[in-house]
């Protein structure tokens, strides 16, 4: 088995500066989001929760990518096969849990939402 053979199987390992990179932009992804919550700099809290996920989201790519070393070449495809599979079953899931709790309450009878002593 040659030197070469075997450095082409293995897997991708990051250098240095990928993990610097990597660091420096999961820093600057965690102060950003941070920095809006504790200034309230933009205004309504239901975009600042939009916005927060958007950088969340950005930030678990980050990590796959710069950590993770997660793409299309690594072990064959495999791995990015599996996290689409994944994703798609934490999206059922969760789509699923808002539908049923969605219907649930639009199903709920008037009554059992309240603690009206006159029924008592």
């Amino acid at each position: 088995m040659s030197a070469d053979s075997h450095s082409h199987d293995a897997p991708a390992h990051g250098t240095r500066r990928s993990y610097l990179t990597g660091f420096a932009l999961s820093v600057v992804l965690t102060a950003i989001p941070f920095w809006l919550v504790m200034t309230g700099a933009l205004g309504n809290n239901q975009v600042t929760a939009l916005v927060i996920m958007g950088f969340a989201f950005v930030q678990v790519i980050v990590h796959m990518i710069f950590f993770l070393h997660l793409d299309t070449r690594s072990e064959g495809g495999w791995n990015m096969l599996a996290l689409i599979f994944t994703l798609v079953l934490v999206a059922i899931v969760l789509i699923g849990s808002l539908w049923v709790m969605y219907h649930m309450n639009l199903n709920m009878m008037p009554a059992m939402g309240s603690h009206d002593a006159s029924v008592m």
